[in-house]
C-alpha cells in the first residue's frame, strides 16, 4: 500500500451523468433561453481531484438552471477518476499524459495520440465556446486554496470579482504544455474571455469539496449565470477580509531525479532572505549541480511537491507577494 495523504472526502458516484445532452459522455449543456455569457464549468482534470467532481455532482442534483446564457458543465478525464484506488490515490492523476499540458492548436490539432488528447478534444468545442471558464483543481501538498489566474491581468482581475480565495496567482505557465485556462482567448489580454483554475486544498481533505462548491457557486453569481439571491443562499465559506497577488517571478523545472529541496515543503511558504538556496539538482549531460536560490527577499514557494518528480515538470513556482 503506497503512503498517501488520509482520504476525508468520498469519491462521488458520476455515472449518472454519463448521458448528458450533448452527444458527449459526461458533459452536460444548459441553456436558459435568454440571451447572457456562455460559461463553462470542468471538474476531473485530473482523475484523483474528485472535489470538483462533488461540487459538479451537487449542482446537477439542484437541478439548476441558469438564469441567464448557458452553463456547459463537464467531468473531463473520467477514465482516469474510474481507476481511482485509495490504497493507491496517486496512480489515478491522468492514464497516459497530463489532461492539462495538452491544449495547445499543435496538440489538439496534430498526429499525436493518447487517451487525454483525445478526451480533450472531443471537449475542445466546448472549451473554444465558453466566454467564462471555471476549471476545479486540488493540491497533492496541504496548502491554503489558490486561484490560478494564468497568465494574464485580466483574469486576476475577474478573481477579485469572484471573491475568492484569499490567495491569487499570476504566473508563467508551464514548460511541460498549454493549460486550458491559457488556451485562445484566455490569454488574450485584448479578448473578453477569462478563465480561473482554482486550487481547493489538499486533494482528499474535506474542506476542499467546501471550497470547490463554494468557489462554482460564487462564480456562478460573479458571471451572472446564477441569480444573485440564489448565490448569496448556496455560499458555504465566508469572503476573505482581503486578496493579495503572488506573482510568479521563477518557475523550477527538474533536470533529473536528483532533483531535492533545501527548504522545507510549504505551500506559499515564505524565504525569507534573497538568495537562499531553496533547491539542487544535477545537470545529466555535464554531471555540474544546479542551485536555485530565493530570487528575492520573501520569496513566496507555490505548490513545491516532489510527489510528480521526474525531467521536465515543475517541482515549485517561485514568486512574490503584491
Amino acid at each position: 500500500m503506497a503512503e498517501h495523504f488520509p482520504i476525508e472526502l468520498n469519491p462521488p458516484d458520476i455515472a449518472p451523468w454519463r448521458a448528458g445532452n450533448t452527444g458527449v459522455d459526461y458533459v452536460h449543456a444548459i441553456d436558459s433561453s435568454r440571451p447572457g455569457p456562455t460559461v463553462m464549468v470542468q471538474a476531473l482534470t485530473h482523475g484523483n481531484e474528485f472535489c470538483g467532481a462533488i461540487a459538479a455532482d451537487w449542482l446537477l442534483r439542484q437541478g439548476f438552471r441558469p438564469a441567464r446564457g448557458r452553463l456547459t458543465l463537464a467531468f473531463a478525464n473520467v477514465e482516469a477518476y474510474a481507476r481511482f484506488d485509495c490504497d493507491d490515490p496517486d496512480a489515478s492523476r491522468y492514464i497516459d499524459e497530463d489532461y492539462n499540458r495538452v491544449w495547445a492548436d499543435e496538440a489538439i490539432f496534430g498526429p499525436r495520440d493518447s487517451l487525454e488528447l483525445r478526451r480533450a478534444r472531443q471537449l475542445r468545442p466546448y472549451v473554444d465556446a465558453a466566454d467564462f471558464l471555471l476549471d476545479l483543481h486540488s493540491m497533492h501538498e496541504p496548502c491554503r486554496p489558490i486561484m490560478v489566474c494564468g497568465t494574464v491581468e485580466k483574469n486576476a482581475d475577474f478573481a477579485r470579482a469572484v471573491g475568492v480565495p484569499a490567495d491569487l496567482l499570476l504566473d508563467a505557465g508551464h514548460p511541460a504544455g498549454l493549460r486550458m485556462i491559457e488556451r485562445g482567448g484566455f490569454a488574450d489580454p485584448a479578448s473578453d474571455k477569462r478563465a480561473l483554475l482554482i486550487e481547493c486544498g489538499q486533494h482528499w481533505e474535506t474542506s476542499a469539496a467546501e471550497v470547490a462548491i463554494d468557489t462554482l457557486v460564487r462564480f456562478l453569481g460573479a458571471t451572472a449565470t446564477a441569480e444573485a439571491a440564489w448565490a448569496r443562499r448556496h455560499v458555504r465559506l465566508p469572503a476573505p477580509v482581503a486578496q493579495r497577488l503572488v506573482r510568479v517571478t521563477e518557475t523550477v523545472v527538474a533536470k533529473s531525479m536528483a532533483f531535492r529541496f533545501l527548504v522545507p515543503i510549504e505551500g506559499l511558504g515564505v524565504v525569507e532572505h534573497a538568495g537562499t538556496p531553496i533547491a539542487e539538482d544535477v545537470d545529466p549531460a555535464s554531471g555540474e549541480r544546479i542551485v536555485w536560490r530565493a530570487p528575492c527577499d520573501r520569496t513566496v514557494l507555490v505548490m513545491p511537491s516532489l510527489a510528480h518528480l521526474r525531467p521536465g515538470n515543475t517541482q515549485v513556482r517561485l514568486g512574490r507577494f503584491e
